[in-house]
């Protein structure tokens, strides 16, 4: 039996209300398609983050420096300037040792009067040598001493404490491992390739074990290094998801790495930065309240509703990301012509520039200039959005986008009467960063404690990045350390900012 037609309301009034309701459901399901093309075939960010950038001139860079290598191979003199051209790339770490080759004359006999010639000065040149990784095998001796005169006497030293007893890795090869797993982002069965080409025969589960025995052995560190951020007046807070395998099932589940962060560089704050991982099995908000019991202060975080519940009880202010909400209105604009999107950018880039001049400056000095002209901006943008949305399809993307940003305009405020108190999270976003490369190549955790495991070493890995202390060494001197016996009680000697950092690393991390 077929439907019966049906028919359109006599009200006229009527009427036009469903022809522009349908409009709008147009509208906003042609955004979301736009939305989802540009997801799936374009750029994925606002913009290109400048490491991709750089990868993506690599290869012209190749191409002119072939072209310059023809042009100097035929031409004598463009290869006398290219020499000069070069001669300003940067000098070579003083730490580097130096292995000196000196290129002589065949004869210190004049080639004019056959006397003798005298040296009046050289030229110096350095060049930057690469020895592939050398593997070497430290044989350990312990001699064993008897008595004459007593029998049963004998003395011998005791063996050193390892980290894995009996087993073949010094504590330097298992830091190198954990290093190049977690801030290289090379999975474990590459590393077992490398060490083969070497003549290293290992298996994966074998360097599964280091990384395993190292995880567990580091677990107080990352423990204290969470419990001393905590006592910090201000932290980020961010998540990303963390594909975990579920044998039982034959799939992986996701599980959540939280991160929380300190950085109170951006107003000159005196502790030092650093970044603490928790995984959890899921997202509920019940994860954040357990990882910050006892933290007190404010806590800057992206929309997640989760961090509300955490709020509600008194002891957290939160701090709401203008990233983010420009990151919506950014959409929107990238989609087609959308002026009031438009707009909002425009404000809220005002506010941006005015961040840019006063990053660095003191927490007193910072405030005091937000609440001179960063204010009077926040104030007019709050009634021009709720203006604005007064007058667009309450089912529009625009219209999501504003009550996103009105649904936390306490938390978006927040940043003006506290000068410590950051424009947006990006601190801890980038710090999520190498979660997501390392996730990238691993694919998954192999279990929730394998989950862990990841989460207690980055956030060692990361903190030393940030401050520029260079990881391995970190790394192998605190399971040196803690296996020779370091008392709990002194475990703060063995955070990362303890160590001196290497100014070079922090270019690099």
């Amino acid at each position: 039996m077929s439907a019966a037609p049906q028919t359109l309301p006599d009200d006229p009034g009527l009427l036009k209300a469903m022809v522009l309701a349908e409009r709008a459901e147009s509208e906003r399901l042609r955004q979301i398609i736009k939305e989802l093309q540009r997801h799936r075939f374009g750029r994925r960010a606002e913009s290109l983050p400048e490491d991709q950038l750089l990868l993506g001139l690599e290869e012209a860079e190749q191409v002119e420096a072939a072209c310059l290598a023809e042009v100097e191979e035929t031409t004598p003199t463009e290869r006398a300037r290219a020499g000069r051209r070069r001669t300003n790339r940067g000098a070579l770490p003083a730490h580097l040792p130096r292995i000196e080759r000196v290129v002589d004359v065949e004869s210190t006999i004049c080639p004019c009067c056959s006397g003798a010639l005298h040296r009046i000065g050289e030229d110096v040149s350095e060049r930057l040598d690469i020895v592939p990784a050398q593997f070497r095998v430290i044989v350990v001796r312990r001699p064993k001493y008897a008595c004459r005169a007593c029998e049963e006497v004998v003395l011998q030293a005791p063996a050193p404490a390892r980290l894995i007893e009996g087993g073949l890795p010094t504590d330097g090869t298992v830091a190198q491992v954990l290093v190049s797993k977690y801030a290289d982002h090379l999975p474990l069965y590459r590393q077992a390739q490398i060490l083969a080409r070497q003549g290293v025969m290992l298996d994966r589960s074998t360097l599964a074990d280091w990384v395993g025995r190292a995880a567990f052995l580091l677990r107080p560190v990352h423990e204290r290094l969470l419990a001393v951020l905590k006592t910090s007046g201000k932290l980020f807070a961010d998540e990303t998801t963390a594909p975990v395998l579920d044998p039982g099932r034959g799939r992986t589940k996701t599980g959540q790495l939280w991160a929380y962060a300190r950085d109170d560089r951006p107003w000159g704050g005196t502790d030092p930065p650093g970044v603490a991982y928790v995984y959890a099995p899921d997202r509920r908000a019940e994860r954040p309240i357990a990882h910050l019991a006892g933290f007190r202060g404010v806590l800057q975080v992206d929309g997640y509703g989760g961090y509300k519940v955490l709020a509600e009880r008194g002891e957290v202010r939160l701090a709401f990301c203008w990233s983010h909400v420009r990151r919506r209105f950014y959409e929107l604009a990238q989609a087609g012509p959308a002026p009031i999107a438009s707009e909002a950018l425009a404000r809220i880039a005002a506010l941006y520039k005015i961040e840019g001049e006063i990053r660095g400056r003191s927490a007193e000095e910072r405030r005091a200039v937000r609440q001179a002209r960063s204010r009077i901006l926040v104030e007019a943008f709050e009634p021009w959005l709720r203006e604005k949305l007064a007058i667009v399809s309450q089912k529009s993307k625009l219209a999501d986008a504003i009550r996103y940003a009105l649904s936390r305009w306490t938390g978006l405020s927040r940043f003006l009467d506290d000068g410590r108190v950051e424009i947006d999270s990006n601190v801890v976003e980038r710090s999520i960063r190498p979660l997501a490369l390392t996730r990238k190549n691993a694919l998954f955790a192999g279990s929730d404690g394998g989950a862990e495991h990841w989460a207690v070493l980055a956030s060692l890995i990361e903190t030393c990045k940030l401050i520029g202390v260079e990881p391995q060494a970190y790394l192998a001197d605190v399971i040196t350390r803690i296996v020779a016996g370091h008392p709990n009680s002194l475990l703060d000697e063995l955070l990362p900012w303890t160590y001196p950092a290497t100014p070079a690393l922090k270019a690099v991390a």
